[in-house]
C-alpha cells in the first residue's frame, strides 16, 4: 500500500512494531496498558497500519472490524516532527478504507474534533477519564470471572458494545497483570469488570452492571485487588447518570475528556449498564 510519495508507504502492522506504538501512546499522555498490543492485533490482524518514511516509522492507525457492520478506529497518531505533512492524512485513508461502509466510531482528542468532522463523523457524547486511589476489601459476592462460562460473558457483553467480538473478549479476559470479577444475581451474571496494569497505574474497563448496586460492588472489589491508583473511562452524565455519581462516591477526579464519534449515528446498546468503556482504542 504505496501512497504518492514514494518514500512514504502504509503497511500492515506487525508484532515488532508494537512495543513503539505503545511508547507513542505513552508520550501523548494516553497511559496504554503494559500488554494490551498482542490482544489489539490478534482482534483485527488486517486492522492495523504503520506509515514508514524512507524505512522508518513515523504514523500508525487501527481501523478494527467487528464483523460486516461496525467497525472502531484509534492509535492514530503521527509523530509530532512528522505532522502537517500531510503523512497523518495518507495514513488515515489507508487504515479508513479498510472498515468500508461499516459505521465507524471514535475517541477522538478534542483539538481534533472538526477534522474528524470533515472526515464524515458526527459527535455523539463525551467520554471522561476519572482518576481514583484503590485499597480496601473486596466485597462479598463477587466472583472470578474465569469461573463464568465464556459465552454467558460474551453474551453480557453483547447488551453493552455494538458488535459480537469474541476474538478481543477471550484475548482481553486473559491479559497478563489483570483482574477480571463478575456478580451474579439469582443465577445469573449481573455484571463484571476488568483491571489491567498500565503505564502508570491500572485502568479499569469494561464495567458493565445492571445498576449502580452491582456496578460499586465491582468497583470496589477491582480497586482493592489492583491497590494504588486507577482509571476509568466514563460517558457524560446525560448518558448514564449512574454512572457519574459512581466516580462522585469514589472521589474520584477527572484527568481528561474526548469526543465519541460515528459515522452513521449511535449504534444500539444499553448505556445504562456501561460504567466504564473498555478502551478508547478499540472501543
Amino acid at each position: 500500500m504505496q501512497t504518492q510519495d514514494t518514500n512514504f508507504v502504509v503497511r500492515a502492522m506487525r508484532p515488532d512494531d508494537l512495543a513503539l506504538i505503545r511508547s507513542w501512546t505513552a508520550a501523548e499522555g494516553w497511559n496504554p496498558g503494559l500488554h494490551d498490543g498482542p490482544c489489539f492485533l490478534a482482534t483485527d490482524p488486517e486492522g492495523f497500519f504503520v506509515g514508514e518514511l524512507d524505512g522508518q516509522p513515523i504514523s500508525s492507525i487501527s481501523c478494527v472490524a467487528y464483523g460486516d457492520s461496525f467497525g472502531f478506529l484509534g492509535l492514530y497518531i503521527v509523530k509530532p516532527e512528522f505532522r502537517g505533512l500531510g503523512f497523518g492524512m495518507r495514513t488515515w485513508q489507508t487504515g479508513i478504507a479498510r472498515l468500508g461502509t461499516r459505521n465507524v466510531g471514535l475517541d477522538g482528542v478534542l483539538a481534533q474534533k472538526s477534522n474528524y468532522e470533515r472526515s464524515g463523523f458526527s459527535f455523539a457524547y463525551h467520554h471522561i477519564r476519572y482518576q481514583g486511589e484503590g485499597g480496601g476489601t473486596i466485597p462479598p459476592g463477587l466472583v472470578r470471572l474465569s469461573t463464568i462460562p465464556f459465552e454467558e460473558v460474551l453474551a453480557y457483553d453483547g447488551l453493552c458494545f455494538p458488535a459480537a467480538r469474541p476474538t478481543f473478549l477471550r484475548g482481553w479476559l486473559a491479559l497478563a497483570e489483570s483482574v477480571a470479577l463478575g456478580c451474579r444475581r439469582k443465577g445469573r451474571l449481573a455484571g463484571f469488570g476488568v483491571a489491567r496494569r498500565c503505564v502508570e497505574g491500572f485502568k479499569i474497563g469494561p464495567l458493565f452492571a445492571d445498576d449502580f448496586a452491582v456496578a460499586e460492588q465491582l468497583l470496589q472489589g477491582l480497586s482493592a485487588e489492583t491497590g494504588g491508583r486507577f482509571y476509568l473511562d466514563i460517558a457524560e452524565e446525560a448518558e448514564n447518570p449512574a454512572a457519574s455519581e459512581l466516580v462522585k462516591q469514589f472521589g474520584m477526579v477527572e484527568t481528561f475528556r474526548v469526543a465519541r464519534m460515528y459515522t452513521k449515528g449511535r449504534p444500539r446498546l444499553d448505556a445504562s449498564r456501561v460504567f466504564g468503556i473498555t478502551t478508547m482504542e478499540l472501543g
